[in-house]
């Protein structure tokens, strides 16, 4: 099976996150289940790797919290988006923290959709038709 790599990071803090990051989490873990079930016939298998941020990590560049890339690549390059920054919450203090903009939409939380969409990108660039499997014509 080939990998393909999905990193999510966020802040926690006394075991803690803020809401955003709580519902990508959310976003992150579903989408790669998703994945899983439709790129296994293909040969590709995510992989999702988890990271916390601590708060001297956080204080030092806070747009580093609620980050995902895929395929080694951060998840708004595969979908032509730009970060952002907006106030955040709890957790997060009176920091700003990391916005996602997708064609004028603005995202403090990350949805599933877009997850799968930039997964399926990364995915696609990962087929060579040479380890397709063989489908059956009879």
């Amino acid at each position: 099976m080939t990998s393909l790599s999905i990193r999510w990071q966020r802040l926690v803090k006394d075991g803690l996150t803020c809401d955003r990051c709580g519902d990508t989490e959310s976003a992150v873990r579903r989408a790669t289940e998703t994945l899983r079930q439709v790129l296994e016939p293909l040969g590709i298998e995510p992989q999702l790797e988890v990271a916390d941020l601590d708060e001297a990590a956080f204080r030092a560049s806070p747009l580093e919290s609620n980050r995902i890339w895929i395929a080694g690549q951060p998840m708004e390059d595969w979908l032509e988006g730009t970060v952002g920054q907006s106030r955040c919450c709890s957790v997060c203090g009176d920091s700003d923290c990391r916005t996602v903009e997708i064609r004028g939409t603005v995202f403090e939380t990350i949805p599933e959709r877009l997850i799968l969409k930039a997964g399926l990108r990364a995915a696609a660039e990962l087929l060579d038709p040479a380890t397709l499997p063989i489908a059956s014509t009879t």
